[in-house]
């Protein structure tokens, strides 16, 4: 069969390496896909394989071909099936997934539609709007599992997650990854895959081990993303925010709490603020990473339908914290230096304090035997018991923690190169690029013209091209972040979406300055781009929470921020919170099933208990993968108080490998490094997992008892943060003499407790409360639910 192809041309063969549309076409044998670039001018072929086989059969022509060639593949294939019913049309989609099997045949994962969300330097970022689940069983095989009820469930549940809600993905841009590590140590095809936020790494693999490439499938991120232009100054100025989702320890509210024994922890998000200035081709961007995530010790909650929020499970298992300081090694790998903890948990109320004081102890034990480079900087403070008086005032607070943090971790700012003819598709590229670590300002030996592009080379150039070209800045040396903010409160959801907007509006401030929109790099809480700034975290706040959580997020501050009546908020509140606890009592279970089964946490295996079979409790999720045998790892424990205490002797060393087949972490795969080494910002990575138990020997639990004796007697009586004057904290204002102040060697005995003045007492807002939800008559079962479930307040 005679077929036209491209000419073999370098750039025509990497214009087919970003394959964006797809025809799907089937046969009684097989399936045929056609993908071709954004223009149609070139297409490739891949085979699929319907017979039945226990792996996937997937086969892809080297050839490209060209629209002619194209039409005359099809044809030929056409003929060549004629005897069977010929080559049927399917469906038109716009990426591939990746492909699923529980216990029958194999399904392939389409996106059917899509819509267009925003770009990042003219690469295309797409939010998915629609999907299709692909059976690859021909009839003959596929009529054996038509009647099977297991199969039919599985594929029910997988539905549950709905991927047209908040995944996102861009062909030609690494969206999974930060601004700062696509400029400065550029990465694509399989290692992209490899990082902690594409959730279809698990169903891609097959694929990609297959064809040894990436071709054929988009890597999908599940998070948030908005994007809106800016007036600054008479510029118009792009503003984008991106929550990154990891898929390690994935799932629901109650189901994922705390750490597990691989150190990763549950509602981890990665957050990211791009600016540049809105013009065709901007030569100067800058970008800012914070991050979220539980709590990194190993805790859980006693889901109950008849409590709004369940007993705080505190598990003694790791005594020696060997799984926290993983957590924080972990961050060190992806940001570097320093990590930086805000803990925004309650020190009074009796869930929570018990919690704070466990997590303080471990902060101190981990920094206690580690380097004074590595050392973790923390803030313990009490946004709750901070907003009872004046709810706005919390802002002002960690607005100044905000740029004392900032100061410490710098945000990423530089020059990038304009494209020219066939580098279009790997635009921006970073110009003066050094180790961010180690950053060599003497080396800017980069010409203005490097800069602007050579007004001679397309001989088009203007007088007044040239004039705005000899009026560009002389070229900066670059500014990488160097570190990251970590905040959490319970949830990571309402209290530290709430730390989240001030970081962002300081780190704002600095990257309008460094582009030079703004003379000064300090936003102040009144500017109308804070308040644009604030709808921007709000949006993300709440998208964040109903993914974890079920419902809206608790946002308190910023309604009253925008001075919305007290008895709006409360009802708000109150429905919010209804709506949550529904959530987490009724669907978060299946919802829970759905992300093992997407992420490959739980695969069906014949002879082994199904997946609905195994208890749905918070302790079976401890792992990232479920236990077939439906054991334990911690014994459920029955207490009448808010708070137990569940003592276990050690971490079980194999308690989440013991799937039969394959995890998703253990496949073999060519040349595939640990996520820690994809997910490194600029340092050198780890060898493996295992290999990180070297950087923190074990220390006997006697030994660090008798240590921390001498640091602490009580956490509410010692110092609340180790890179803050709490005093200063505590002032009124938040002038730029001020922000620069701060002590390296915190006062041992000051506390939250007696440093910031005028707090009104914690239980007089609640007595209040109580009293209007008892004067509203309604039934003794309700108010009690009401009262003991804290329902107004966070």
């Amino acid at each position: 069969m005679a077929t036209a192809a491209a000419p073999s041309a370098g750039a025509q063969a990497a214009e087919a390496a970003c394959l964006q549309d797809f025809e799907l076409y089937e046969s009684e044998s097989r399936f045929y896909i056609f993908g071709t670039n954004s223009d149609k001018t070139l297409w490739r072929l891949l085979k699929i394989d319907r017979s039945e086989t226990p792996e996937l059969d997937i086969d892809e022509c080297s050839t490209i071909y060209t629209q002619t060639g194209y039409q005359e593949l099809l044809e030929g294939l056409d003929e060549d099936h004629r005897s069977t019913g010929g080559v049927k049309f399917v469906t038109k989609f716009y990426g591939i997934i990746g492909f699923v099997k529980f216990l029958g045949p194999f399904y392939m994962l389409i996106i059917t539609d899509r819509r267009k969300i925003g770009e990042i330097f003219d690469h295309p970022v797409y939010h998915v709007t629609k999907t299709s689940m692909v059976e690859l069983a021909n009839s003959k095989y596929r009529s054996s599992f038509l009647c099977s009820k297991d199969e039919n469930r599985y594929k029910k549940i997988l539905n549950t997650l709905d991927l047209r809600k908040d995944f996102f993905f861009s062909y030609s841009y690494p969206i999974m990854r930060s601004l700062q590590k696509n400029l400065s140590d550029p990465q694509e095809g399989w290692s992209i895959y490899e990082t902690t936020f594409v959730w279809n790494e698990f169903l891609t693999r097959r694929i990609r081990i297959c064809l040894r490439s990436t071709l054929w499938t988009v890597p999908l991120v599940y998070g948030f993303f908005k994007q809106d232009k800016f007036a600054i100054s008479g510029k118009d100025v792009m503003f984008t925010l991106i929550a990154r989702r990891s898929r390690h320890y994935a799932g629901t509210r109650y189901l994922k709490r705390g750490v597990n024994k691989k150190g990763r922890v549950a509602n981890d998000v990665e957050t990211e603020q791009i600016v540049y200035e809105a013009v065709p081709r901007p030569t100067e961007v800058s970008s800012v990473v914070q991050n979220r995530g539980s709590i990194p010790l190993f805790w859980s909650q006693d889901t109950s339908k008849l409590h709004i929020k369940p007993d705080i499970i505190l598990h003694e298992k790791d005594k020696n914290y060997e799984a926290t300081k993983l957590h924080f090694e972990n961050l060190r790998k992806r940001y570097g230096n320093p990590i930086i903890i805000l803990n925004l948990i309650k020190t009074r109320e009796r869930r929570e304090s018990i919690l704070r004081r466990a997590f303080d102890k471990a902060i101190r034990i981990i920094n206690e035997f580690d380097s004074e480079e590595n050392h973790l900087r923390f803030l313990h403070w009490d946004l709750h018991k901070n907003s009872q008086g004046k709810p706005t005032n919390v802002l002002d607070v960690l607005l100044k923690v905000a740029f004392r943090a900032l100061r410490l971790t710098d945000f990423f700012y530089c020059q990038v190169a304009p494209p020219s003819g066939s580098e279009t598709a790997h635009w921006p590229a970073l110009l003066n690029s050094h180790d961010p670590y180690c950053c060599d300002e003497s080396n800017s030996d980069i010409s203005q013209e490097d800069i602007s592009g050579s007004s001679d080379s397309s001989g088009n150039g203007t007088a007044e091209d040239k004039a705005e070209t000899s009026e560009l800045p002389q070229l900066k040396p670059p500014i990488f972040q160097k570190g990251v903010l970590r905040t959490n409160c319970i949830d990571c959801l309402d209290r530290t979406n709430v730390a989240q907007y001030a970081y962002g509006l300081a780190a704002f401030g600095h990257q309008l300055h460094a582009l030079g929109c703004v003379q000064s790099p300090e936003l102040g809480l009144g500017a109308p781009l804070a308040h644009q700034l604030m709808h921007f975290y709000e949006r993300m706040g709440d998208t964040l929470a109903v993914q974890y959580s079920g419902s809206a997020a608790h946002n308190k501050i910023f309604s009253a921020k925008r001075g919305h009546l007290k008895l709006f908020i409360r009802s708000q509140e109150f429905f919010r919170t209804l709506q949550r606890h529904y959530s987490n009592a009724c669907i978060d279970a299946n919802k829970q099933a759905a992300i093992n089964l997407f992420l490959g946490y739980f695969q069906p295996e014949q002879g082994n208990p199904a997946l609905w079979e195994l208890e749905s409790s918070s302790e079976e999720h401890n792992n990232e993968t479920l236990d077939h045998t439906g054991d334990s790892a911690m014994p459920r424990v029955q207490s009448d108080g808010s708070l137990l205490c569940v003592s276990n002797t050690s971490i079980p060393g194999d308690s989440d490998e013991l799937l039969n087949g394959p995890q998703p972490d253990e496949l073999q795969s060519p040349q595939v490094e640990s996520d820690l080494v994809h997910e490194n910002e600029i340092s050198p990575p780890f060898e493996s997992e295992a290999s990180n138990s070297r950087c923190t020997p074990t220390v006997s639990h006697n030994y660090i008892h008798h240590v921390l004796s001498s640091h602490i007697d009580d956490c509410n009586g010692s110092g609340d943060s180790n890179f803050l004057d709490l005093e200063w904290l505590s002032n009124s204002g938040i002038s730029s003499d001020e922000r620069s102040i701060a002590t390296s060697t915190p006062d041992a005995h000051l506390s939250t407790e007696n440093v910031i003045s005028g707090i009104i007492p914690e239980t007089t807002e609640n007595e209040e409360q109580v009293a209007e939800v008892q004067g509203q008559k309604l039934p003794d079962h309700f108010r009690q639910w009401v009262e003991d479930g804290d329902t107004f307040w966070f």
